[in-house]
């Protein structure tokens, strides 16, 4: 297991219906990522073990009730117990109102863990919508969640899709298309901006540049197809880089992704996800960015149909422990 230079990343193991505990197994025992970090399981005991033991894994696990209980000498993979009465009876491959409630529980009890800096990042395997929505619980993605537990507004936190040395930030996720227009403000373009820029320099970027796309067609053909560009897009850009940032556009959104950048904005969630899931269907990543903490999840579903057949491919999720395993390798130094 990782010394104790390492950073502690927190793994929460999303929908136990799904394939989500099965992912954080493999990820949490690939040797790679015990090499980069000291990865924590968070979940419930019973849920892990039934995963564990329909996937033909051994882990030999070390429940605990607080991070700090953990002794890094000792062998084996920590397993912050997130406790329910009710996950003994979840099925496989189901929606339910308990599955709801215990992912998101395992998301919660890492994320207060990170705000209490008792774990350096959190990477949050897949939730299922509608077992959530069973559960009568207001969610509409890892972002927002996010927001909510860190008590920041449910817009100021953005999505960044991560995949090869591509990362993807969307102004606007999963709203209504006329919601997502709306909320296209010269002030929202320029938080996420910054945001943008502030995020990739933790993750070790020392001088970012990024590049913005339009909300348009051909991002407006200056003004011929809307007037978004002119009126709020291209302002906030240039208030940007009166600040220092190095960004430019608007682009068109259908061209953009061909330059090099460091990070690219997107105004709607289609415009990133479209582009990210056809050129890394199993590999990508997404970052929740602007909160007080590093989160981490992954952009594929919880694979009710595979769940339990040992098949899960743990690609994504490890890419994303390494990313965040990098960037707190970077805060672990700085502290010492």
């Amino acid at each position: 297991m990782g010394g104790p230079d390492k950073p502690i990343i927190a793994i929460a193991i999303g929908d136990p219906a799904g394939i989500g505990p099965e992912i954080s197994l493999k990820t949490a025992l690939d040797p790679a990522v015990q090499e980069m970090c000291r990865p924590v399981l968070v979940g419930d005991p019973t849920v892990i073990a039934r995963h564990a033991t329909s996937c033909g894994l051994s882990p030999d696990l070390r429940i605990v009730d607080r991070i700090g209980d953990i002794d890094w000498q000792e062998s084996g993979l920590p397993l912050l117990a997130c406790r329910s009465n009710e996950a003994a009876d979840l099925a496989f491959g189901s929606a339910s109102a308990a599955s709801g409630r215990i992912s998101l529980a395992a998301a919660r009890a890492a994320i207060q863990a990170a705000l209490r800096e008792d774990v350096d990042a959190v990477v949050a395997a897949p939730q299922n919508q509608i077992s959530i929505a069973l559960a009568g619980i207001e969610f509409d993605g890892y972002p927002s969640f996010v927001a909510r537990e860190t008590g920041l507004g449910v817009h100021d936190v953005y999505l960044m899709l991560c995949f090869d040395d591509m990362k993807v930030v969307h102004c606007t996720l999963h709203v209504p298309v006329a919601e997502a227009i709306a909320l296209i403000t010269r002030e929202r373009v320029s938080h996420v901006i910054r945001v943008t820029d502030a995020t990739l320099r933790k993750l070790g970027v020392a001088n970012p540049k990024i590049h913005v796309s339009g909300l348009n067609p051909h991002a407006g053909e200056g003004g011929l197809f809307g007037r978004e560009e002119i009126d709020i897009i291209k302002p906030a850009i240039a208030a940007a880089v009166a600040d220092g940032i190095a960004v430019l556009g608007p682009f068109g959104a259908d061209t953009m992704l061909h330059k090099t950048a460091d990070a690219f904005i997107v105004m709607l969630h289609d415009q990133g996800h479209i582009t990210a899931k056809l050129l890394a269907r199993h590999a990508t990543a997404g970052l929740a960015i602007g909160s007080p903490i590093l989160f981490s999840s992954v952009a594929h579903g919880s694979g009710h149909d595979i769940v339990g057949k040992g098949v899960a491919d743990p690609t994504a999720m490890i890419l994303a422990v390494g990313r965040l395993a990098r960037a707190g390798a970077r805060r672990v130094q700085k502290s010492h």
